[in-house]
């Protein structure tokens, strides 16, 4: 007992042995305690998380809570201590007791505040599954985007916390300071404010939205993401470009996926002995092609268009319902095929074609 009570750098041996045990305690028991405490308050939020699966919230919250009971542990267990005398010295002007107290709570704060990134990460989660529950799907680039964005908000509190905490400045004051340099920054980085804003017009303007086929300062493909500053842009090469929101917005857009229909036109220059009542039945022929195609092909024409001093020009154009490029090339194949076969069979030849 006597041991336990002696005196080595201003502490007994006793409040040595607490602070060990306590974070040997933590070490050990961090993983059980941090996946039982986030247990729990899975089950306090159940009803709030549209079934999502208990593994998926543990999964995300339990490394930060056992870095934040570990850091706990060290910090209220070290603060029962007193500060030895002979290991005091001053680190530009302030007392090193102070300063790594100071130290101890910002690394608190930065567990806290990572904690609560994890927890924004789950709650954008269960708003995608209520999203995909929904006919449009589209909007779930509006969590992806203010997902970031509250992140980005978090982050800035998180910083003012620790200015406030560590370094014991008023976060007032400091706000006076921020507007100056932030006026500076604004003027610095004009045009990316100009994309962040460019931004919020995009998601409540909502001109594409994440998967479109999008055309755009001659660049043409899908829209993978849409971030605060910048959208990418898959091309038809398989390359990934990256425009400035700000473009997206100022520039003319064309969204082919928001197309009420699909447009398909095709001449053809019969050649100029070809008889007026060929052309007539190729004609009613081509006509007769669209009748397959009735919940397809919403509306077509096929006139005979001009006569040249080349022959006969025969104007084909049709419209076809939305859909992907693979299915529309494939009926716009098979009708010009079959077009091909009835002039063969007819022996029809097109403008400029030798005849035998």
């Amino acid at each position: 007992m006597e041991l336990l009570n002696k005196l080595f750098l201003g502490n007994t041996v006793r409040a040595y042995l607490f602070v060990l045990c306590a974070f040997v305690f933590a070490l050990l028991f961090k993983r059980y305690l941090s996946r039982h405490l986030a247990a729990v308050v899975y089950r306090l939020i159940k009803k709030l998380t549209d079934n999502v699966e208990k593994k998926v919230f543990v999964d995300l919250v339990a490394a930060p809570i056992q870095w934040v009971i570990v850091i706990m542990v060290m910090v209220f267990s070290i603060s029962r201590l007193e500060y030895p005398a002979s290991l005091r010295f001053t680190v530009y002007g302030h007392d090193s007791a102070d300063f790594f107290q100071r130290l101890g709570a910002g690394i608190l704060i930065l567990s806290i505040i990572g904690l609560v990134l994890r927890l924004v990460d789950f709650i954008a989660i269960v708003l995608e599954r209520k999203a995909l529950q929904t006919i449009d799907t589209r909007d779930n680039q509006l969590i992806v985007f203010f997902r970031d964005f509250l992140k980005v908000i978090i982050g800035i509190i998180g910083f003012l916390w620790i200015i406030k905490v560590c370094f014991s400045q008023p976060v007032g004051s400091l706000f006076t300071g921020l507007s100056i340099v932030g006026a500076a920054l604004a003027l610095a980085a004009k045009e990316s404010l100009e994309n962040l804003i460019a931004s919020f017009i995009i998601f409540f303007d909502k001109p594409f939205f994440t998967g479109d086929l999008v055309k755009v300062n001659n660049i043409s493909g899908v829209v993978e993401q849409i971030g605060l500053r910048s959208t990418r842009i898959r091309t038809g090469e398989k390359t990934l470009v990256t425009v400035p929101n700000k473009q997206m917005v100022d520039t003319m857009l064309d969204n082919f996926s928001l197309r009420t229909e699909r447009q398909s036109q095709t001449t053809l220059e019969l050649h100029q002995q070809t008889l007026i009542s060929d052309a007539e039945i190729l004609i009613d022929y081509i006509k007769s092609l669209f009748e397959g195609y009735n919940n397809i092909v919403v509306n077509h024409e096929v006139v005979l268009k001009d006569i040249t001093k080349n022959g006969m020009v025969v104007s084909i154009e049709f419209f076809t319902t939305p859909m992907e490029v693979k299915d529309y090339n494939e009926i716009r194949q098979q009708i010009l095929i079959n077009v091909k076969k009835k002039m063969e069979s007819m022996h029809i030849q097109l403008a400029g074609a030798a005849l035998s």
